[in-house]
């Protein structure tokens, strides 16, 4: 193998799995060392950099980052990154003189966002330090999208909405509520000079099986009427009540159900229990009110007697894999089951729905009614318009809105500056900082924490069940935060190798808890991947190889098991390992709202691997 290029940004940026993992990429170690050392403010401030909606977020993120947490690999367990966001949320201080300045006179450039979701409102966070002149257009008389119409006020208070979506728009956005986008035409004709389009995914999915036309009073679209509660256009549902789908809507339309009245709840879900849509902890929270999850069940037939619904009737199934391994519902040939029911909220997935974008704009369309995008620029075949959020590629999350909007925030910088949009664009880049101290000293908390994982406390559900505003999770208090917080692995903290410094003493491979570092004569990958201390399984990881040492050999790593605990540096004699913290830099039109930890410029040489290096 070749010695590994640490010079490239995305080499350390992978090793950090969670930050990754994430669409928006935070620097999760950095802000939960913060947590850490109880400096709540600069932790949210580094949230709000990267996803903008903390105290959102730290509630309802669907946490592509703890699946790849590193815990996973060690104890099964990832750290509980998701609620220490909100610790980070929950215990701040005053964060305004954290702000970034809003200049009074503008560039003379106008953007309008259509939608007033998260991902408008990031794009908005993005260009208003830049002088943009932002306007913010939205049916609905309160911004927020669908975290304010989707997402349920026991899992995500109206104060915590309200605060982080009033922190944008106070910053000098244009807003205009109750604005009905009917006609892309008409707004084109405004005459801004580019349109962001963050209308979300709007349309629910319908079924169309007998019963569906006549029984059309008793069943529902689940997020309008998830829309409809939190507007308070619907404050009850009675009788027994069917919610179909196996997502994360329809864990919050049978647990609303159960808040406002109904008699009985059943979810009930055409596949498996394991491969349902929803996550596993939505699920595990319904189920600890009450409410069955019944699987491999299809809807066949919407019984009703002269409209008025009695039930549903369903096929049973079982999963089988097919000649390519994929699951397929296969029926058992048992008796179809009918199950009563006087309301069925259907939540069984959603789509684009742009029909105000007429189709002679020259904005195109796939075959699925999503826009053809650029995906790295998110530019429409019409050159001044952008999309983002779930307008883009289809229903996703919070977090994927707000990577968008970061994308989509320079694409619109740069074309209204008249730029190339993918030549001119930002590079990601990378600061290494030694974290040595002293000899046997770091500047961070090195030691292996074997704890388990800290549950999150709950409200009693006596409570929760009779009142749809309360929340549900109390979230960490300060000292369960910090307990969970010691968890981490700080995987920011590179193990960096200097082959010219190493006397092969093997002292770091004896003293290396998880054996991951090897040193072996040079091979092909699949090779050496088989020849290590430990074999190194997980391809999806990569391997640090040296340059040839002093006997030829190679040292290997593997990057996957690693716990970062710097006892390979501890024991090295010659320095040859040191704990560096890897800082990536991600593009983005916002500068930082605090200043991150300097270190030296990783810059490449110019005939050889070497690296180069300027103080910042």
């Amino acid at each position: 193998m070749k010695p590994t290029n640490i010079l490239d940004p995305n080499y350390f940026h992978k090793v950090v799995d969670c930050q990754w993992a994430c669409p928006a990429h935070t620097p999760v170690p950095e802000y939960i060392r913060l947590i850490a050392q109880r400096r709540y403010t600069e932790a949210y401030m580094l949230n709000w950099d990267s996803n903008v909606f903390p105290g959102i977020l730290g509630r309802t993120c669907d946490r592509p980052c703890e699946p790849a947490c590193r815990r996973v690999r060690t104890e099964e367990k990832p750290v509980a990154i998701c609620r220490l966001k909100r610790v980070a949320a929950d215990h701040k201080g005053d964060i305004q003189h954290y702000l970034p300045q809003v200049p009074e006179k503008k560039n003379g450039k106008r953007v309008a966002l259509l939608g007033a979701g998260p991902a408008s409102l990031a794009v908005a966070r993005d260009l208003l330090p830049m002088g943009y002149e932002v306007h913010i257009f939205d049916r609905e008389k309160a911004g927020g999208g669908m975290m304010r119409s989707q997402i349920p006020a026991f899992r995500l208070p109206q104060t915590v909405l309200n605060e982080e979506v009033d922190l944008v728009l106070d910053m000098g956005v244009d807003v205009h509520f109750e604005y009905e986008i009917d006609s892309m035409r008409d707004m084109l004709d405004k005459e801004f000079d580019a349109y962001f389009v963050g209308t979300g995914a709007p349309r629910g999915r319908n079924l169309e099986i007998p019963g569906r036309e006549e029984s059309g009073k008793h069943i529902s679209i689940g997020i309008d009427w998830l829309s409809s509660v939190a507007f308070e256009h619907i404050d009850k549902i009675a009788g027994k009540v069917i919610v179909l789908g196996g997502g994360n809507t329809a864990m919050d339309c049978c647990r609303t159900s159960r808040r406002l009245g109904a008699e009985s709840v059943h979810v009930v879900v055409r596949s498996g229990f394991d491969v349902m849509k929803a996550s596993d902890w939505e699920k595990e929270d319904a189920m600890a009110e009450g409410i069955p999850i019944i699987n491999n069940r299809p809807p066949l037939e919407f019984v009703h007697d002269n409209g008025k619904l009695k039930g549903i009737l369903f096929q049973c199934v079982e999963q089988v894999e097919d000649e390519n391994g994929r699951l397929k519902s296969v029926p058992t040939g048992e008796p179809d089951v009918f199950m009563e029911a006087d309301h069925v909220l259907m939540a069984i997935g959603q789509e684009n729905y742009c029909p105000w974008i007429e189709r002679d704009l020259g904005i195109e369309f796939d075959r699925w009614d999503c826009p053809i995008l650029n995906t790295e620029t998110l530019q429409s075949t019409r050159d001044n318009v952008f999309f983002g959020g779930d307008s883009a590629f289809g229903p996703e999350n919070i977090i994927q809105a707000s990577a968008h909007a970061h994308q989509a925030a320079i694409s619109i910088d740069l074309f209204c500056s008249g730029k190339d949009l993918l030549k001119d664009r930002p590079a990601y880049g990378l600061r290494l900082r030694s974290s040595k101290m002293g000899m046997h000293e770091w500047a961070y908390d090195s030691e292996y924490d074997g704890s388990v994982r800290h549950l999150v406390p709950h409200v009693d559900p006596s409570i929760t069940l009779k009142d749809i505003k309360v929340e549900v999770e109390l979230g960490f208090d300060e000292k369960l935060g910090l307990k969970e917080a010691q968890r981490c692995l700080n995987c920011d903290v590179q193990t960096v190798f200097t082959e010219q410094l190493c006397i092969e003493c093997d002292a770091c491979v004896d003293i290396c808890p998880m054996d991951c570092i090897t040193f072996t004569p040079n091979a092909e990958e699949e090779v050496l991947r088989t020849t290590l201390m430990a074999s190194a399984d997980n391809v999806e990881q990569d391997l640090y190889v040296s340059a040839p040492l002093a006997t030829e050999r190679v040292m290997v790593k593997d990057e996957d098991v690693c716990l970062h605990c710097g006892l390979c540096a501890e024991r090295c004699p010659t320095n040859a390992w040191d704990m560096q913290t890897s800082i990536i830099n991600i593009p983005s039109l916002a500068e930082p709202s605090l200043p991150r930890a300097r270190g030296v410029q990783i810059m490449p040489g110019k005939n050889d691997s070497t690296p180069r290096t300027a103080k910042l």
